[in-house]
C-alpha cells in the first residue's frame, strides 16, 4: 500500500510548495523508492487547457495527452518520471465527475453534498494516483492558500484520509512564510503560528513546517515555533532564498527533511545516492562562458507562460558550461517599425515558442525571416514551425498569400490548416491533438543526427497542421520534412539545410527536457548558437 505525503502551504501563495515537493519527492527516489505526484488545484476549471497564459502561465501537457498546471513540470524535471491524468486534479475535474454520478443515478436518490460525496471523489483520485502507479509513496501537492475558500473541500478529504491510513501511511507537511521586517532587522514566527492554527482548525495538524525566509531562523525561532504548533524542532525544516532553485534538495537532505519522513513511514532509511544531482549543482553555480538567445514570443510579459522552453534552452547550457541569458521579445512591437538588426544585435540564436492566436503572428514572421536571411540558428515550435513554413512559401517560394486558416479561415493558400479531426469539433477543452505520437526521423538530416535515430516518441498540443498539398513546392525550394507521423501522414520536423542551424517541430520538445539530461533538439540549437 503506497504512503502518502500531503503538501500545503500557508501566509501568502508563490512560496514554492511545487519545489518543496518536487526536493522532497527527489529525496525520497535517490534512497531506492518509487516516487509518484500529484497536483490538486481548487479552480472550477477542468483543466488549465482553456485559461490565459497570461493568468496561469504555460500548460504542461503529460505523455498521455492531460494538459495540466505548470507544477507538473517542475515534478517531472526533479524526479525524471512521466506524470499522467491523475496527477493533476482540479475542483472542475472532481465536481464533473461527481455531477455525471449523480445524473447516471450512481448515488441511489441520496441527496449530493460537499461532505460525502465531494470529499469521497477527492479522497478516490488520491488512492488511484497510488493504486495506478505502483509507487512507494504519493506526494500530492495543494494549491492555493490555507484559509481560501476554494481549497476546503480539499483540505476536509485530507483530514479523512488521515483518520482513515493513519500516521503511519500519512504525513503533513506546511509551508509557511517567515518575514523579516526590515528597519527591526526581525524574523517574525507570527504568521507561521496563525497558519498552522487555521490548518488545525479544519483538523490537520502539521508533521513538518518548511519555513521560507531570507535567512535561516535560529534556535530560538524554531524552538518559539515548535512550542506554539505543538512539533518537535528537527521537524522544522528552513528553505531559505537561493540563487539556483537545484540547490533546494540538498539544503533538504542535509536538514534530515526525507528522513524524518521515511521514519514516521517505518520505512528504512536506505543511503541516498545524489551523485548525479551534486554533479549538477556544481556545474549550475561554475558556468564558464555565457550567450544570449531571442525568444520571441507573444506572451513575454509572464516568463512563466514560456517556464518549460526557457528551462529547457538552460538544461541544453549546463551541457556546455554556458548560462543561457535570454531576451524576451514581444512579437507585437515587431510588427512595428523597428530596427531589427539592433533588436537581435547580441542574440546568437532566435526561438519561437508555441502559442494560439492572430495577434503577434507578423512580428514572429519577421524575426525568423531575419534568422534564415543572417544564418542565424533558428529552432520553431509548434506554431514557430507552422510560422517558419508560412515564411519559407512566401519569401522563398513567392506564395504571397501563404498563411493559416487559424489567422484567415478565407485564406487562398492555407500552407497551414485545420486537422481533418478537427473540424467538427464545438468544445474547446481537451480537444487538441495531445500527448506522445510516434515520429519517423529521414536518415542523413540535422534531425537524425540531434536523435540519432529513425524513430522518436514526442508530446504534442496543437489543432493546425502543415498543409501536405504545398510539400512538393516548398522542397523544390530546398526545404526538408525530415520528421513525420506515419500514421497520419502529418509532417512533424522541417528543416532548410542550406541554413546554419534552421529546424522547427510540431510537437514540444521543452516538456521532455531535464536539467540533467537536455533535449536534442535543444542541444544542437545551443551549441550551433555557441559557434
Amino acid at each position: 500500500m503506497a504512503k502518502y505525503v500531503f503538501v500545503t502551504g500557508g501566509v501568502v501563495s508563490g512560496l514554492g510548495k511545487g519545489i518543496t515537493a518536487s526536493s522532497l519527492a527527489l529525496l525520497l527516489k535517490s534512497r531506492g523508492y518509487k516516487v509518484f505526484m500529484q497536483k490538486f488545484d481548487p479552480y472550477i476549471n477542468v483543466d488549465p487547457g482553456t485559461m490565459s497564459p497570461f493568468q496561469h502561465g504555460e500548460v504542461y501537457v503529460t505523455a498521455d495527452g492531460s494538459e495540466t498546471d505548470l507544477d507538473l513540470g517542475h515534478y517531472e524535471r526533479f524526479i525524471d518520471e512521466e506524470l499522467n491524468y491523475t496527477s493533476n486534479i482540479t475542483t472542475g475535474k472532481v465536481y464533473s465527475s461527481v455531477l455525471e454520478k449523480e445524473r447516471r443515478g450512481d448515488y441511489l436518490g441520496a441527496t449530493v453534498q460537499i461532505v460525502p460525496h465531494i470529499t469521497n471523489e477527492i479522497k478516490n483520485k488520491v488512492y488511484e494516483a497510488g493504486i495506478t502507479s505502483n509507487a512507494d509513496i504519493v506526494i500530492t501537492e495543494i494549491g492555493g492558500t490555507i484559509g481560501d475558500i476554494e481549497s476546503q473541500a480539499f483540505i476536509e478529504a485530507l483530514r479523512q484520509i488521515r483518520n482513515e491510513k493513519g500516521k503511519e501511511n500519512t504525513f503533513f507537511v506546511h509551508a509557511t512564510l517567515v518575514p523579516f521586517i526590515y528597519g527591526s532587522d526581525e524574523l517574525k514566527t507570527k504568521p507561521t503560528q496563525h497558519s498552522v492554527i487555521e490548518l488545525r482548525g479544519m483538523g490537520i495538524q502539521p508533521d513538518m513546517i518548511v519555513t521560507r525566509s531570507p535567512i535561516v531562523l535560529d534556535e530560538h525561532l524554531k524552538s518559539k515555533i515548535a512550542l506554539y504548533c505543538s512539533i518537535p524542532t528537527e521537524n522544522i525544516i528552513d528553505s531559505v532564498d537561493v540563487k539556483n532553485i537545484y540547490q533546494i534538495p540538498i539544503n533538504y537532505y542535509k536538514q534530515g527533511a526525507d528522513a524524518i519522513i521515511l521514519k514516521q513511514f517505518g520505512m528504512k532509511v536506505t543511503k541516498a545516492n545524489l551523485k548525479e544531482w551534486e554533479k549538477l549543482i556544481d556545474v549550475t553555480d561554475h558556468l564558464e562562458k555565457e550567450i544570449e538567445i531571442a525568444l520571441v514570443g507573444k506572451y513575454v510579459e509572464l516568463h512563466d507562460a514560456y517556464l518549460s522552453v526557457a528551462e529547457s534552452l538552460r538544461h541544453a547550457g549546463y551541457k556546455y558550461h554556458t548560462k543561457i541569458n535570454i531576451n524576451w521579445i514581444d512579437s507585437e512591437e515587431l510588427e512595428n517599425d523597428v530596427d531589427l538588426k539592433k533588436v537581435f544585435k547580441n542574440s546568437k540564436g532566435i526561438i519561437v515558442p508555441g502559442g494560439f492566436g492572430e495577434r503577434g503572428i507578423e512580428g514572429m514572421i519577421k524575426a525568423i525571416t531575419y534568422a534564415r536571411e543572417n544564418n542565424i540558428p533558428y529552432l520553431g515550435i509548434c506554431l514557430g514551425m507552422q510560422l517558419a513554413v508560412i515564411e519559407f512559401a512566401r519569401n522563398v517560394c513567392h506564395i504571397a498569400e501563404a498563411n493559416s486558416t487559424e489567422f484567415n479561415s478565407l485564406c487562398p493558400e492555407p500552407i497551414i490548416d485545420l486537422m481533418s479531426d478537427q473540424k467538427n469539433i464545438i468544445n474547446m477543452g481537451g480537444t487538441l491533438r495531445l500527448g506522445n505520437y510516434d515520429c519517423k526521423v529521414k536518415k542523413g538530416t540535422l534531425a537524425y543526427d540531434d536523435y540519432k535515430t529513425e524513430t522518436i516518441k514526442e508530446r504534442h498540443r496543437h489543432r493546425y497542421e502543415f498543409n501536405n498539398k504545398y510539400k512538393d513546392i516548398l522542397k523544390e525550394h530546398g526545404m526538408v520534412f525530415s520528421g513525420i507521423n506515419e500514421a497520419s501522414n502529418l509532417v512533424e520536423i522541417i528543416e532548410v539545410p542550406k541554413h546554419k542551424h534552421f529546424i522547427g517541430c510540431q510537437f514540444h520538445p521543452e516538456f521532455k527536457s531535464r536539467p540533467t539530461k537536455c533535449h536534442p533538439l535543444f542541444d544542437s540549437f545551443i551549441k550551433s548558437s555557441l559557434k
